[in-house]
């Protein structure tokens, strides 16, 4: 979970580094570190902290050379030390790299150098890689790194330089993130995109056991075999403007006022006429009309999208749908039939989790449709069809614009499913298509009532626990909405059902305990969930109301209400859910968290 980028060419290569470095940070945040290639010789600079906090207390950027590698790190393998900070290198100083990944059988590899007289200096994992490589090297460090890279079991994303040849930046992959960047006169490498796009914006994904040699004039992907494999260059269409914060304070909130934007960029093309057309599904009508049974995969803010799609796809297409932890799916030998539909979902395509389970599902024979916003990663390529949500790049630790981009691509599947199955009419379409198409200027008008909203968080922010409530389709929103508060303010937060309050969380309401309830009017358990509030007012709780607009009964009974507009049942949670992350956005920035990175978080979980 950490990020790392490479550069070769002719221009000074520290600054760059650092400048796509700054573009991961949001993959890891507790150290970082550089390595340089100048007059023959690596030149190391590390430290904790964050990047900038390093770079003013040991400057950075003054290296001197034209080939290097760098990386910002989220501790897994020993504490968070400068000892442990990459890069790390071999005995002898001439070898240095990065990691991103987890090296399952590092104890016995480490234990067999060691008998061979290596000396190492940190706790990590990776630092075996460097000493497994040097073990290998005669003079050509990509024969070294094949090598080394056949002894290896788990998961890595690479950068290597070695002093004795610095013409070569060397890259590789296993189940881990990484990009190669095309350009004139100088390559690159990274974890992600944003990182290398002022550089370059032609890209080449490395699949797993792929290797890269890169020159400032070229570069050539072998496999561990050695054979080459040719490559397909892929031209990203976002710049790097798009990922920069454009006036706004913090990522997360620019992020979440580009969600009128996002949604309507991920409908467009998939709405002709009154029709919901998915020319990229990759599922022929008679594939489509033979599903029993949908598996969602996924993990976090993408395992509550998975829920609300549940209730799409079941009230609508009529599919019985379940819902799975990535991280547990392929640990009970899922039994998965011919005619079962596994969606993946993930923000970044590289979550190592749902990776996995989307791979044990492929294993059974299962067809896998990913949705996702990453073109070309890891998820989208293992699947059998994919589609994008063309949110644009989310920096932001804690995802908003990517989860209501999902609930909008769950939404045009469980009309497209329910056409194709003869279950929903064209009227009814045509209904469900009007109802969509409102969704972004009502989203505009829930943002407008972010200075009300913020004055709400006031009255909160130094409270120690929150509870958040739903019913139906509304309840994986009270999820979504306390993982926000949870990720961002370190507020402890909790989501229930509203009618499961009273078997437990009752007894932990009082007049110190905020509770956050989904009572819009069109959920058609409103009148339940007001019987769920006057039980929460009569122990002295506090109650904040998610209401639909021009709701004068429910002003009698709450203490604080935010207005939403009304529509559909169906798609009352893509509305509900965005006065809650402002919520917790103005609470984290008032208690004065690092909205973007959240401690001991980073955006995208690429190992297990």
């Amino acid at each position: 979970m950490c990020g790392i980028v490479g550069y070769i060419g002719s221009k000074k290569a520290a600054p760059l580094l650092i400048e796509g470095l700054k573009r991961l940070e949001y993959r890891g945040y507790d150290s970082a570190g550089i390595a340089i290639i100048g007059n023959k010789q690596i030149l190391t600079k590390k430290d904790i902290g964050k990047i900038e906090e390093i770079h003013k207390k040991i400057n950075l950027i003054d290296l001197n050379g034209n080939l290097g590698i760098a990386h910002c790190r989220w501790a897994t393998h020993g504490s968070v030390c400068r000892e442990n900070a990459h890069p790390h290198s071999d005995c002898s100083g001439k070898i240095a790299i990065v990691h991103n990944g987890i090296i399952e059988n590092y104890n016995e590899l480490k234990d067999k150098l060691l008998a061979k007289g290596h000396k190492f200096r940190s706790e990590t994992d990776t630092e075996v890689i460097a000493h497994l490589i040097e073990e290998n090297y005669n003079g050509d460090i990509k024969g070294a790194t094949l090598k080394a890279l056949k002894e290896i079991d788990g998961a890595y994303a690479l950068g290597i330089i070695c002093s004795d040849e610095p013409d070569k930046l060397i890259a590789a992959r296993n189940e881990s993130p990484l990009i190669i960047g095309v350009g004139k006169g100088e390559n690159c490498m990274a974890s992600d995109v944003p990182a290398i796009l002022k550089l370059t914006n032609n890209v080449v994904f490395l699949d797993d056991k792929e290797l890269a040699v890169l020159t400032k004039d070229n570069f050539k992907v072998l496999g561990l075999d050695g054979k080459e494999i040719k490559k397909e260059i892929t031209k990203i269409e976002w710049n790097a403007e798009q990922a920069e914060k454009s006036g706004f304070k913090h990522f997360m909130l620019k992020e979440i006022y580009e969600q009128p934007k996002a949604i309507e960029e991920t409908i467009n093309g998939k709405i002709s006429n009154d029709d919901v057309v998915l020319k990229d599904i990759g599922l022929s009508n008679n594939e489509i009309s033979k599903i029993n049974r949908i598996l969602i995969v996924a993990c976090g803010t993408s395992w509550h999208a998975g829920l609300v799609g549940e209730f799409m796809l079941e009230e609508l297409a009529k599919i019985p749908v379940e819902v799975e932890y990535a991280s547990e799916f392929r640990y009970r030998d899922p039994i998965i039939n011919k005619n079962d539909l596994v969606i993946a979902i993930s923000q970044s395509g590289e979550t190592a989790d749902t990776l996995a389970a989307l791979k044990e599902a492929k294993k059974k024979g299962a067809k896998i449709l990913s949705i996702c916003n990453v073109v070309g990663s890891s998820i989208a390529r293992e699947s059998y069809s994919v589609l994008y949500t063309h949110a644009g790049p989310e920096i932001g630790v804690a995802s908003t614009k990517a989860f209501t981009s999902q609930l909008i691509i769950l939404y045009l599947i469980t009309i497209y499913f329910g056409k194709i199955k003869g279950i929903i009419s064209k009227d009814q379409i045509k209904n469900r298509v009007r109802d969509l198409r409102k969704i972004p200027l009502q989203i505009q008008s829930v943002l407008e009532e972010n200075k009300y909203i913020k004055l709400h968080s006031k009255y909160f922010y130094k409270k120690a626990n929150a509870l958040y409530l739903g019913r139906g389709i509304n309840y994986p929103i009270a999820l979504e909405g306390a993982l926000k508060l949870k990720e961002v303010s370190y507020i402890h937060a909790e989501g229930y059902p509203a009618a499961e309050m009273k078997h437990g969380p009752i007894a932990l309401i009082d007049k110190e305990m905020p509770v956050i309830v989904m009572a819009t009017k069109d959920d058609r358990t409103y009148k339940k969930v007001l019987a769920n509030i006057e039980e929460v007012k009569s122990r002295g709780g506090i109650v904040i109301a998610i209401t639909s607009e021009g709701d004068k009964e429910i002003r009698k009974r709450v203490d604080h209400t935010i207005p939403i507009p009304q529509n559909s049942y169906i798609l009352s949670p893509i509305l509900a859910v965005v006065p809650l992350q402002l919520f917790a956005y103005h609470i984290a920035d008032l208690r004065g968290c690092d909205v973007d990175k959240p401690r001991n978080l980073a955006k995208s979980c690429t190992v297990e």
